[in-house]
């Protein structure tokens, strides 16, 4: 009784993406280009870390909040700038060259080709974000940060990059040139990044409604505290009704870590934590979420509290939004490597 064994790609699909992945991170190791990128990126934040902890270095009260906000800005920042450009030719790339049909005639699959390219691709930016720790080392080092915060963050930072890449990844398998996949790239995380705020602010003239509110007269407590009592006659005044489109906010990729991430510092000696840059994100979109309740005194009478708003966190659905375009994209260009390929765009190279 003969024994049959089952067709190499059968065998596992993990080790077809393994075989891709090392080909690819070899072909990056060997460009100088990467390395000059990582050495720009790593002067280029130190230089904003040194200028924000001397800028910040005559407040009162620990310092390392302002770097570690600062820090973690910028380096979303200048991630989601650096993952299209190191992904968005990564299939294309190689159709260009005439190297990318020696791995289509392999016993190799297209999701296996996909798979090792965008996680070449992701390990790539990872190395961007790895140079970064140091900064985010030296902002705990300066104290006033939450370990956990920091964590939290990086492991978010590291998510967002790899679906940057992922999209890079699937806009490169469906076009044919490279110079046009990179454009396009940049313009999707424009619109996550840009876009979404646009969208809001335009779409607030669709949720336009009317609240009815009363006077509002602020005081000061013996200990410093504002506080506010409503009085006089309720009035109806037009106002936008932003919790029906706070949602447009969640794909945009700062509010994605801002909100994910817990509160940035610790307290201080009132008990009361510093509200930084991405906190203040945070905060801003759960207003948002809230709505102009919430966020107006006196509405319908009623004074409100100092506290955040009761809604759910918004990132997981902007993580959700933010992986069904990916995984659309990558999907699509799975379709786009199939062999034999039937139909080509004109001037297309295959070997």
């Amino acid at each position: 009784m003969s024994t049959q064994t089952l067709p190499a790609p059968a065998l596992g699909f993990w080790s077809g993406v393994r075989s891709v992945f090392a080909l690819e991170m070899k072909q990056r190791l060997r460009s100088r280009s990467w390395y000059v990128l990582l050495i720009v990126w790593f002067g280029v934040i130190g230089l904003v870390a040194t200028l924000t902890a001397l800028g910040s270095s005559a407040e009162v009260g620990p310092q390392g909040p302002v770097l570690y906000e600062l820090m973690v800005g910028f380096i979303l920042f200048f991630g989601l700038l650096l993952a299209p450009a190191l992904s968005a030719n990564a299939v294309n790339g190689d159709r260009a060259a005439g190297t990318l049909a020696v791995l289509q005639i392999t016993l190799l699959r297209p999701g296996q080709i996909l798979a090792g390219k965008w996680l070449a691709s992701w390990v790539a930016s990872m190395g961007f974000l790895v140079a970064s720790i140091p900064f985010l080392l030296w902002a705990l080092a300066l104290g006033g940060v939450q370990p956990l915060s920091a964590v939290v963050a990086v492991v978010m930072l590291a998510v967002e990059l790899g679906i940057v890449c992922a999209v890079g990844v699937g806009v490169s398998a469906l076009a044919a040139r490279p110079l046009f996949s990179i454009v396009v790239t940049y313009m999707l995380v424009a619109l996550l990044g840009l876009g979404t705020l646009i969208a809001f602010a335009l779409s607030g003239f669709l949720t336009e409604g009317t609240v009815k509110v009363n006077s509002s007269t602020y005081s000061y407590t013996a200990d410093g505290t504002e506080e506010y009592t409503c009085s006089g006659p309720l009035t109806e005044i037009p106002v936008a009704h932003t919790e029906r489109i706070a949602w447009i906010l969640a794909a945009n990729p700062f509010v994605v870590v801002a909100d994910s991430t817990p509160s940035t510092a610790e307290p201080d000696g009132n008990g009361v934590p510093a509200t930084g840059v991405m906190e203040g994100i945070s905060d801003t979109v759960r207003l948002a979420q809230a709505g102009p309740e919430y966020s107006m005194p006196c509405v319908n009478g009623d004074v409100r509290g100092t506290s955040q708003p009761d809604v759910p966190p918004i990132w997981p659905l902007g993580l959700t939004l933010q992986s069904a375009l990916a995984a659309l994209l990558v999907f699509l260009g799975r379709l786009r490597l199939r062999t034999p390929v039937r139909n080509l765009a004109a001037g297309t190279r295959i070997a």
